[in-house]
């Protein structure tokens, strides 16, 4: 890995870490794309990368602050993170077997979607 590629990553990383921790995104809405984008990586090899990264040691220093202020509901947690295995196991069995192509159109129409419904449907 060479000079640029190593700034590169970790400038990924901070602003990941500091959008996850504002607004609790990072891996596949800011990660997986910038990935792609500056760095050449195959869609799959991007969300097989940031799966790899989401690790509980990564996630646990945001989760502890949300959780000194009461705002973690563990029990929920705990069963989003065994459904998050299982969908995980599943996805990924699935993504690997399809072209880059249909994944990067099936990711970006998940972000529209998502957007629409933040930007036009959301009443609070």
């Amino acid at each position: 890995m060479n000079l640029g590629t190593l700034i590169v990553v970790i400038v990924i990383g901070i602003a990941a870490g500091a959008l996850s921790g504002l607004v609790g995104i990072g891996g596949g809405i800011v990660i997986v794309p910038l990935l792609v984008m500056f760095l050449g990586f195959s869609q799959q090899t991007a969300q097989g990368t940031t799966l790899a990264m989401l690790s509980f040691p990564v996630s646990f220093v945001g989760a502890y602050t949300y959780w000194q202020k009461g705002m973690v509901d563990w029990k929920i947690a705990i069963l989003l993170c065994l459904g998050f295995v299982v969908g995980g196991y599943f996805g990924s069995k699935y993504a690997v077997s399809v072209s880059p192509y249909l994944l990067k159109k099936i990711f970006a129409v998940l972000l529209i979607v998502i957007a629409v419904k933040f930007l036009f449907f959301d009443k609070k």
